[in-house]
């Protein structure tokens, strides 16, 4: 490491990698149909910060509304990120469904918890003006 280099705790490193990978997942129920209570969307955080943690990963924050939820999930370059979410739906709706069946089959929602699609989007670190500014300024040889 250079002399003038102070570490940064937001930085993970690995043998031959450093990283801050941040991922915005939104996970929205089936049709839709508003299901969650309090007391549902805290056992869904708990499943998912168990799935999380199976993955080397990181649920840093959790939050829902009674169709959807959101998450801001820490990952390794080496977890992929689809494979993540599969698992993240999967495991959730499996327990959910398992646990709350009665609230479940009343609302209609059938064998399938969440909608298939999701949204996933990149998030912290610097915007990408200041990005695109910093690689612009590199000291390119001539």
């Amino acid at each position: 490491m250079s002399p003038g280099w102070e570490p940064n705790p937001g930085i993970r490193t690995g043998r031959h990698v450093a990283y801050t990978l941040h991922a915005h997942l939104v996970f929205v129920t089936r049709y839709r149909r508003g299901i969650f209570d309090d007391v549902m969307l805290r056992r869904c955080e708990e499943i998912m910060r168990a799935v999380c943690t199976d993955f080397e990963t990181e649920l840093k924050e959790f939050n829902g509304e009674r169709d959807h939820v959101h998450l801001v999930v820490r990952y390794p370059p080496k977890v992929a990120l689809s494979k993540l979410v599969n698992s993240l739906k999967g495991v959730s709706s499996r327990y959910l469904r398992a646990e709350y069946t009665g609230c479940i089959n009343r609302v209609g929602m059938g064998s399938v918890f969440w909608s298939r699609s999701y949204f996933a989007g990149s998030c912290g670190g610097a915007p990408l003006t200041v990005v695109r500014q910093y690689i612009e300024n590199q000291k390119r040889p001539v």
